[in-house]
């Protein structure tokens, strides 16, 4: 047997932002030469696209994934995980370092990787087994499992672009899960699939490593996935490995790292590219607590924290509410807030919230803030700020599970 799978070493990919100097696929080249033409004709264009800024989404990356090992891949949004995943399956070249795999890769990166639109599922099945190098007899003896695993029987020979999203990331995981991968790499795109369905991909996964030995690559933002499927994670940061290890470690290890140590988090400057469908936005959340370290607070200690709001336009019904959730992505528990005052538009708004007697296990968990209104959600910051419970005697007298039930402290919501 193969020492390893993957091997990655020294991984650097380089961009360059206002400009494209290098051409990694054949749509980017396409890209550059429309760009190209369009700037004979608009001077002021081309020589404000001169500029370029140099980012580098991987910074020597390095790492080994062995034979039948499940690997967690965690961070933020902006981490390298995306970039990671398209060079380990050569959609990407790295501008530096060198990977080494041994076996059929199959990707799950996006809602519909590999299907061609104007086709059926019927011949988007065939198709993507030619991809992976299977014959047509290998093909067919999978095929009833794959249309039965992916509950799209009725639609089998109506082209995919006319499928839901839903329909899509059925189809593509079943697909790439049944062929038989020595490698399989999935990426968020689960989160796109109901529950019903996500925990059946799960299910999958964990068959296909466990009953016959393949290797898995799963990106997350699940922390229980991370935990239950897979042996080993690497933790991402600005492009960095930040820590590779157990998964269980390497997910206590990514809670702490994201509690942030300032009192006030600003998400004013951050890019939110959906606020324009929104009348209603959290931009600043800060911690109130005098005298304390911010974002950490004994077992049984009270949290008080401002959320600071920015309107376009006045909502009605509108409720700021927080979910709570656990070092591996369980939600334990959640407040809402009362009809808050109805906030004017165009200007900003401030709440007090106050949750006492927060009794939860000694650990860091997520909190998700968020503005609920009379059309929906307004608004939605997952793992907005993460709070450490500090463990005191109490705790080890009281021996609280936080994880047997769901959790609602008492708590007060006010408008400054």
């Amino acid at each position: 047997m193969a020492a390893f799978a993957i091997q990655a070493s020294g991984l650097s990919k380089r961009y360059e932002i206002g400009r494209a100097r290098s051409n990694d696929t054949l749509r980017d080249a396409l890209a550059h030469g429309v760009r190209g033409v369009w700037s004979r004709f608009n001077r002021s264009r081309r020589e404000s696209g001169a500029a370029s800024t140099e980012f580098w989404a991987l910074r020597d990356v390095s790492f080994e994934v062995s034979p039948g090992e499940v690997a967690g891949i965690i961070g933020r949004n902006g981490a390298g995980k995306s970039t990671l995943l398209k060079i380990l399956s050569r959609i990407t070249e790295p501008t530096h370092g060198r990977v080494a795999i041994r076996g059929r890769v199959a990707s799950l990166l996006e809602v519909g990787t590999g299907f061609h639109p104007e086709l059926s599922g019927r011949e988007n099945i065939l198709l993507n087994g030619a991809i992976l190098g299977m014959t047509r007899n290998e093909i067919r003896a999978k095929f009833d499992e794959i249309v039965a695993f992916a509950e799209i029987g009725a639609f089998l020979d109506t082209p995919v672009k006319r499928y839901s999203s839903g329909m899509y990331v059925r189809l593509a995981f079943s697909v790439a899960a049944h062929l038989e991968p020595e490698i399989f790499i999935v990426d968020e795109v689960l989160a796109v699939g109901d529950a019903a369905f996500q925990r059946k991909c799960l299910g999958k996964m964990n068959d296909v490593a466990q009953r016959h030995g393949r290797t898995v690559i799963l990106v997350t933002h699940n922390m229980d996935s991370i935990v239950r499927l897979c042996q080993t994670a690497l933790v991402l940061g600005g492009g960095r490995v930040q820590f590779k290890g157990r998964a269980e470690d390497a997910v206590g290890h990514y809670m702490k790292a994201e509690a942030d140590p300032s009192a006030t988090i600003d998400y004013s400057a951050r890019p939110r590219p959906d606020w324009a469908r929104r009348r209603h936005e959290v931009v600043r959340i800060s911690h109130l607590n005098p005298g304390e370290t911010p974002w950490r607070i004994p077992f049984a200690g009270s949290l008080e924290i401002q959320i600071e709001t920015q309107s376009r336009s006045p909502i009605a019904d509108g409720r700021i509410f927080l979910a709570i959730f656990s070092a591996t992505g369980a939600e334990v528990g959640a407040v809402q807030s009362l009809l808050l005052p109805r906030p004017g538009g165009g200007g900003g708004d401030r709440y007090r919230c106050r949750l006492e007697d927060i009794r939860l296990n000694p650990g860091v968990y997520a909190f998700t803030v968020g503005v609920r209104a009379d059309m929906g959600m307004e608004d939605h910051l997952e793992e907005a700020f993460h709070l450490e419970i500090l463990s005191t005697e109490e705790t080890r007298a009281a021996q609280i599970d936080a994880f047997s039930g769901y959790y609602a402290p008492r708590n007060s919501f006010s408008r400054e």
